[in-house]
Parts: structure tokens; sequence; C-alpha cells
């Protein structure tokens, strides 16, 4: 989970001192990767019901995985033969375009809701089937399983998990007159499908998903000041978690789903603790002076990351999670903060301040390899893909928010836009299935 950091310090020292028109994301890939594999994705056969917008299954897949920018789907209007599911592909053709790769796939009836999607992957090059796969589906479902499709096929070609079935949470901000109306949205992967958890006229921030994907603990101003809440996204109920006196922000679940990790002040400086969910007691685990807050867990539970600004600016701070010495882990530059940990631990995602802006930047824990990957002016909130591919994050773009992506390797970017509207601190879902 991650924060903002100009909106974390905001609220510090803030707190120190004291139905809507739906829109979806749409995505502009603005770089994408070199030597893309080429693949064609044909029509699938049989009735699929309404995806909405004219979609596909097979148009749905294709947008998939070229907004992945490791590939690069024929278009349609070049295709050399139509060739129904479990009819003989004449490789020749295909190879004669340039494709490397092809899926054929057909949609078979079950029941009077029920459906299967199978789909084929073949190797054109060398002329023979890689994988079948069948999705069941229903009629409502069926773009999900069009992103369990895309996901089966990149796992095939590149090794790695897709996440196009994963989805992420964001904060919108309208404005109308002296009016600002903040949404909690959760949207697919793609932004198809935005679905507003919880509306204020009050600000919110600092979605976190929890393990399970099932709930999203936030923080609200309604009660005129930052008090946390967890809410569950099929029902509904909301339970608030900590509205202590001063700061409650920034919460982060622990990898079993049973501790959060936040950030209170109780009147004093910001401080990391954790909370057993259950229970609701805590644990203080930072110390000393300066403002301690944005905690992330790594992985194993075993310890957090956190900003402080204890050595005179901001930095990243590891500490066990059981609380203890806390060691730096930040030196590149004057400012890195609001930091997220990629799945297997390895890399740490931040805001990182060059005298120009702040800008996205990666460091290995295990090398100490330092990348800035953006160049944007304000980008902020990053958050890792559940398969660590790409980090989702918020930037400034024509004067309003927006949120965009970039490639752990920075060789792939997309801006996420939507109209007339503000969207900020993203949060990408873990794996769900």
């Amino acid at each position: 989970m991650t924060k903002s950091p100009r909106l974390l310090f905001a609220l510090v020292i803030l707190c120190l001192l004291s139905g809507t028109v739906r829109a979806v994301l749409e995505i502009e890939i603005t770089q994408g990767v070199e030597g893309a594999l080429p693949i064609a994705i044909l029509p699938f056969s049989g009735h699929a019901g309404p995806l909405g917008d004219g979609d596909t299954i097979d148009g749905i897949v294709e947008s998939d995985l070229k907004r992945s920018g490791r590939f690069a789907p024929l278009s349609p209007t070049a295709f050399p033969e139509q060739v129904p599911a479990g009819d003989a592909v004449d490789f020749d053709l295909w190879r004669g375009k340039g494709v490397e790769y092809l899926v054929t796939g057909a949609v078979s009836s079950q029941g009077a809701d029920g459906a299967t999607v199978s789909f084929e992957l073949f190797d054109v090059y060398e002329g023979r089937r890689l994988a079948g796969y069948r999705v069941p589906a229903a009629q409502a479902t069926m773009r999900k399983a069009a992103h369990r499709i895309s996901d089966k096929i990149y796992e095939a070609l590149l090794g790695e998990r897709g996440a196009f079935s994963s989805r992420i949470a964001y904060i919108v901000s309208n404005r109308g007159g002296d009016q600002v109306v903040y949404r909690l949205e959760v949207s697919d992967s793609d932004g198809y499908d935005p679905r507003s958890i919880f509306t204020s006229s009050k600000p919110l921030m600092s979605p976190a998903w929890s393990p399970d994907g099932k709930s999203l603990a936030y923080v609200s101003f309604e009660d005129d000041r930052p008090e946390v809440f967890v809410q569950n996204l099929a029902t509904g109920q909301r339970d608030k978690l900590s509205g202590r006196a001063g700061i409650n922000s920034a919460p982060a679940w622990s990898p079993d789903g049973r501790r959060l990790a936040l950030t209170l002040s109780g009147g004093r400086a910001p401080d990391v603790y954790v909370m057993d969910i259950d229970s609701g007691g805590l644990t203080r685990i930072t110390q000393g002076t300066g403002t301690n807050t944005g905690p992330v867990w790594m992985p194993d539970g075993q310890s957090i990351v956190f900003t402080s600004d204890r050595s005179g600016r901001p930095q990243l701070y590891q500490v066990p999670a059981k609380g203890g010495e806390a060691k730096r882990l930040t030196f590149e530059g004057r400012y890195n903060a609001a930091a997220d940990v990629s799945p297997d631990g390895g890399k740490i995602a931040m805001v990182h301040q060059d005298g120009t802006g702040d800008r996205i930047a990666l460091q290995d824990l295990r090398s100490g390899e330092f990348l800035v990957l953006t160049d944007g002016r304000l980008d902020e909130s990053p958050s890792f893909a559940p398969n660590g591919s790409m980090i989702l994050y918020a930037t400034e773009n024509g004067g309003r928010g927006v949120l965009a992506a970039v490639s752990v390797d920075g060789k792939v970017r997309q801006i996420l836009r939507q109209h007339n509207e503000d969207v900020r601190e993203p949060v990408w879902s873990p794996f769900t299935d």
C-alpha cells in the first residue's frame, strides 16, 4: 500500500495545527517495448453476450496484451484468413504476415446463463499448438473470462503470471461549484466497470487492499478529522478501526490480514503503530524525533518499511514489525518517500525528488541499483501490480490528476485518463485466486 507523500505530510501539518457521472478510465500506451511479440487474436466464434462498448472477447484479449507493451497484435484488417476454433491453421499465411503466435477461440453455451470459453495458442513458426484452455463463465462475467484468457497467454509466452484479472482502487474528486465530491472507486485493471465504494463531501485518502482482496482500508475525514475505516466490498459494511485524537492515517494490511500498520500521533509527532485487528491492541514500532509515516509491510510480515524525516529530510527506513532499531534504506538524493514493496520483496518503489520534480524510482534491495523510472513533475503514490511487472502511480496531465503506469524496467508507459475528474492515490489489488 502506498500513499502520496505530499498528502501525507500535508495531513501531518494540518493535524498538528489543529450520484455522480460514471466514467471509464481510458488507457493510452505512451511507450512500448521494442521487439514486442507479434501475435494475432482471431475472432472467437459463438455468442458471448453483451460485453459493453461494443467489445468482444477477442477484442478485450487483444487490448489487454497490447497495453502490456510486450505484445504487438496484428490488426484484424490484416488477417490473411479467418480460422474458426478447431479448424486447421495455414501457418504459411501467418508467417508471411510476420506473426509469431496465434490465438483462436470459441464460446459454447451451457444452460440458460452459463458458458464455456475455450481457446488455443499456436506457435506459428514451429507450426504447433502450444496450449489450450477452457474457462467457465456466465454472461455477466464474460469480461472477466477474457481477462483470464489474457493472463493465460501472458504466462504461457512470458513465463510470469498475468495481472489482467486484477483490480485497482483509487480516489476520484469532482468539483461542482463550491462543493467537492470524493469517491473511493474500484475498477478492473483496464479501468472498465468502475464502482463507487464510498462517497463523501469530505476528503478520502490512502486506500489499501486486504490480502484477500475482499476489503479496503482507507482514511476518511467525514468527522472533520482523519479516521481509518475498513469496508467490505461485497456487503458494504464499514467499521471504524481508528478514530483516536490526532492523526489516524496510512493504513497497511499485514500479509496475513490479521494486523494493520498505521500512523498515529495522539497529539505528538506521528509514529508507526501495528494494530491487532481483532483485539484493537496497539504496538508502537517507531521511536525518536521527526515524522514517521507511510508504513508498508515486507512480504514475509517480519518487518515494515516507512518514511521518516529523522535525518532532516524524508528517507525510507526498515524496522522489525515488533519494533526495534530502524535501518535506513535510501541514500540517493535528498527525498525518498511513499514506499511500496514488490511482491517478491526484492524491490522498493518510491517517490524520488531529484531537484526538478517528484519522480517514481525503484531500488533493488539486493544489488542496491537505483533507477528513476518516470519524468513527470508530480508523480506519486507508486503501487506494484500483483505480478511485480508494472507500477501504477498518480501524476498530473493537462492540469488534472490522472493515473499512469510504468514497467519496472521503465520501457513500457501508459496513461489512464478519466474525463473531467481528478484521479489520485491508486493501489493495485493482490491476486485473489
